[in-house]
């Protein structure tokens, strides 16, 4: 009865031990895929990129401006009546557009006529002999210097516009006292206005009176107007290391408002410089650094890349990648700089 127990657990064994290979020869066979799926190269696709003539197109963002401003304040301090404008309107040279307290004025001219009743006087008893030539003449210069100061006060009484324009500032209420600031503002928007920008210290250079620009507004959409260089102002900002540009721009029907935002491009020539597809170029993460693989052999290099202009479909590349250089345009996933790759033709 023993002996039978004993074959029967040798043969069990033997059963377990034949089902058990298998299956220890089936993991062996899935780690050594999973060894050959690791070991597998990353597959790349390329290009060879080149260099070609590129427009030098720089965009700066604009401040419009009147073409001339003018502040409409009295020559000394008044209290405001009336204001006829708001802000907004438009106006016309010589329209009134402020009235002040008159008290002085009404005071002053009450003054002239007392001397001119007294001049006219004077004449008449000049004429029948029973008066002197040097009162006459005492008088009359009195009278041209009330005339005179009565004239000064009534401009600083009713304010009229200089120019034909539109109101761009209000800083009185009437009743209110006049003081540093004007009491309105005017500006002239026609035939033109002021397109002001700051250009760069390295495109100053590039840049003269009467170049030719283009001008967009976010007013108008895509509409695109034409410009021209007017002035270029002689000092650096300090803070910003740029120089101030006028443009001037013509607006016959008032369109172009102070304030509006635009951007003024300039085509400062064409650079020789390479391009290469935007697929190619890998946007680090958390930076605003740029990167492409270039191809050397059989391994790649991660160049760190300075971004000129956007072209269609591809970037113009300032520095970086030089020309006849090959570069991967698929498959950076799963590259890193110095890691060997299989090009895919």
């Amino acid at each position: 009865m023993i002996r039978h127990t004993s074959k029967a657990a040798l043969i069990f064994g033997a059963t377990v031990v034949a089902l058990a290979m298998p299956s220890c020869s089936k993991s062996d066979d899935n780690t050594s895929a999973v060894a050959s799926h690791a070991d597998e190269l990353p597959m790349v696709k390329t290009d060879v990129v080149h260099a070609t003539d590129v427009e030098q197109l720089k965009s700066y963002t604009a401040t419009i401006e009147a073409d001339n401003l003018n502040n409409i304040a009295p020559a000394s301090p008044n209290r405001i009546k009336t204001i006829a404008v708001e802000v907004g309107d438009r106006v016309s040279r010589g329209q009134r557009l402020v009235t002040l307290d008159s008290s002085s004025a009404d005071q002053l001219r009450i003054n002239m006529e007392q001397v001119e009743r007294e001049y006219n006087r004077a004449v008449k008893l000049l004429e029948i002999g029973a008066g002197t030539q040097q009162s006459v003449d005492q008088l009359k210069a009195q009278l041209d210097a009330a005339r005179t100061q009565l004239a000064n006060v009534m401009e600083n009484t009713v304010l009229v516009s200089p120019i034909s324009g539109v109101v761009t500032a209000r800083n009185y209420d009437p009743g209110d006292m006049t003081g540093s600031m004007p009491v309105l503002t005017v500006g002239q928007l026609s035939p033109r206005v002021k397109v002001m920008i700051n250009v760069s210290e390295t495109d100053l250079s590039l840049v003269h009176r009467g170049m030719p620009v283009k001008v967009n507004f976010d007013a108008f959409g895509g509409e695109e107007f034409n410009g021209t260089v007017a002035r270029i102002y002689p000092t650096v900002d300090p803070a910003t290391r740029t120089f101030e540009v006028e443009v001037s721009i013509d607006n016959p029907k008032e369109r172009i408002l102070p304030g509006m935002f635009g951007r003024v491009e300039f085509n400062l020539g064409t650079r020789s410089n390479v391009v290469v597809p935007d697929r190619a170029v890998v946007k680090q993460t958390g930076s605003g650094n740029k990167y492409v693989y270039v191809l050397h052999g059989n391994t790649v290099s991660y160049n760190h890349v300075e971004l000129g202009r956007r072209i269609d479909d591809a970037y113009e590349i300032l520095s970086g990648v030089n020309s006849g250089d090959t570069v991967v345009i698929s498959g950076q996933s799963r590259l890193a700089d110095g890691v060997q790759v299989e090009v895919v033709k």
